[in-house]
């Protein structure tokens, strides 16, 4: 079963910058109206300008809104009117880097809010109408770390984990509804992510396994549009998913220890 994107309302988060700035550019000769999701609204109103720009008919709707304030999402729930939106793209996400005992602990919650709860409330409240029309569909940008262990990201690894079964687990639940889930589960993607999210460690990803934002955001969509279930966008990065899968936890944990070790040593030096 395929998405059909024309002539749909697509709701989509995290549209400000990254891959969701490179769906939005995508998806404007496609569908009739976008409605775009994120915190800033001066990089949306550019995004707006752009967009119509280059497509006169398409509607743009900006709804500034910071997806961590649960209360705020409910909000903005009830304005769009879920029953109109054919597609949602849950892609507004943060990541946190070091070791658990020493994170912010404000900052792990607002990352659980942020990739989690505010997720599953968007899904709850707007699949109801698709599920009565028998068709739409919800793309969850989770993460390749949503399908392995890491040192150094405990909170955000478990996070998407929540994200990978939560999407596998509600595709199943849509079967014979007409109704597409599908989840992308990318590396390493150059974006503001790879900024925000307190890397002490002066070590970049390496550049094999990096891939553009608008590759993935390429890659995801035409996944999506198929109907697939999950996309790993990026060659390099399929194949150590890949191997991972084929891994043993005992072997992962085992490959992993030191690596655990190390990033201790780099982080208590560099935040005594």
């Amino acid at each position: 079963m395929r998405l059909v994107l024309t002539g749909s309302t697509v709701l989509l988060t995290g549209a400000s910058a990254g891959i969701g700035n490179e769906m939005a550019r995508l998806l404007g000769p496609k569908v009739a109206r976008l409605i775009l999701v994120a915190r800033r609204v001066d990089k949306l109103a550019e995004l707006k300008t752009e967009l119509q720009t280059k497509n006169p008919s398409l509607r743009v709707d900006l709804e500034p809104c910071d997806l961590s304030d649960l209360a705020a999402v409910t909000a903005l729930c009830d304005k769009l009117e879920p029953e109109n939106i054919d597609v949602l793209i849950n892609n507004a996400g943060v990541g946190d880097l070091g070791l658990f005992e020493r994170c912010d602990l404000e900052k792990q919650l607002f990352m659980i809010r942020l990739n989690c709860e505010s997720l599953v409330i968007l899904c709850r409240r707007m699949l109801p109408g698709m599920v009565a029309r028998r068709r739409g569909g919800i793309l969850n940008i989770a993460s390749g770390f949503g399908l392995a262990v890491t040192p150094g990201m405990a909170g955000y690894i478990g996070s998407k984990h929540f994200v990978t079964g939560f999407t596998d687990s509600l595709r199943m639940e849509m079967s014979g509804t007409g109704v597409i889930v599908t989840q992308s589960c990318p590396g390493p993607v150059r974006s503001e992510f790879a900024d925000n999210i307190g890397n002490f460690t002066g070590q970049d990803a390496p550049g094999i396994v990096e891939i553009a934002a608008l590759t993935c955001a390429k890659q995801s969509l035409a996944a999506f549009e198929r109907g697939r279930a999950m996309v790993i966008p990026g060659f390099v990065i399929w194949l150590v998913m890949l191997f991972n899968a084929a891994s043993p936890r005992w072997l992962i944990r085992l490959v992993m220890g030191p690596i655990g070790k190390a990033l201790r040593r780099k982080q208590l030096a560099a935040k005594p």
